[in-house]
């Protein structure tokens, strides 16, 4: 990345994006964002070109060559309820599909991954927050997005399930252009989360399972049933035999397409 290009996306007086420090090749950028947060760089985002040991949700490792993708992740001093920590999620989903619209139309896929209206997934976030008592205190972000990787190159496993904003657009992306769009769509929803908005509406507008019918696993068990929408906590709500059912926290594991 042209880190002059760079220097210029830096905002001093902004919430995200107050310092920007870039890698050709880091472990991971969570773990980075926490040692610059730690050492009081509030609004810090670390951006690499490749992880070595960059991870997804629940331990995965996520895997993306060098040079194509946008991978970052931002440290952030809190002060928020652990009761609306959901929110931050949301609102860093929404920040992402907003930033990438020039290119596609994504949809939020509950929890945290933004997919094509046919489900191809083309970005994912993982969220980790430190608690004080009730309250969130410290949160990293991170953030991969599959920008310039076309999907006849992925690797089969991959390419079965998701695509890339070039294959989307039908021509190459600028990164620095979407970072730059990226960083001020997730300062404002930072900002507007700090002034208690809640992004619960768009985040439903914006959500692509309400209708199909899933498998999710969560902390209840395996859950099966058809999405009936996002509750007011952010749970995941689901229609299933059993009666409706919330899930706060899981994965959704399979989604059948509706009739």
């Amino acid at each position: 990345m042209d880190e002059l290009r760079l220097a210029q996306l830096t905002d001093p007086d902004g919430r995200v994006g107050r310092s920007l420090e870039y890698h050709e090749r880091i472990g991971s950028t969570n773990d980075r964002a926490r040692e610059r947060l730690t050492g009081g760089d509030d609004g810090v985002v670390v951006i690499a070109d490749m992880q070595t040991a960059g991870r997804g949700r629940r331990g995965r490792s996520w895997e993306s060559p060098a040079g194509v993708n946008l991978m970052l992740s931002v440290g952030l001093a809190l002060n928020l309820s652990a009761d609306v920590a959901w929110q931050l999620g949301a609102s860093a989903a929404l920040a992402v599909r907003a930033a990438a619209a020039p290119w596609a139309e994504l949809k939020v896929k509950w929890p945290n991954d933004l997919v094509t209206p046919a489900g191809e997934k083309v970005a994912g976030l993982l969220l980790e927050t430190a608690l004080a008592g009730d309250r969130v205190v410290q949160a990293i972000v991170g953030i991969g997005i599959n920008v310039n990787w076309e999907r006849a190159v992925m690797p089969p496993e991959i390419a079965a399930r998701a695509t890339s904003l070039q294959d989307l657009a039908g021509a190459q992306v600028d990164r620095m252009v979407l970072l730059g769009r990226l960083l001020a769509e997730l300062d404002a929803e930072v900002v507007a989360l700090e002034r208690a908005e809640s992004p619960l509406e768009r985040l439903r507008d914006a959500s692509w399972l309400d209708g199909r019918e899933v498998r999710v696993t969560a902390d209840q068990g395996e859950v099966e049933g058809v999405v009936a929408g996002i509750g007011d906590d952010g749970a995941l709500v689901i229609e299933t035999a059993r009666g409706r059912l919330a899930v706060a926290y899981g994965e959704v594991v399979a989604v059948a397409v509706p009739v």
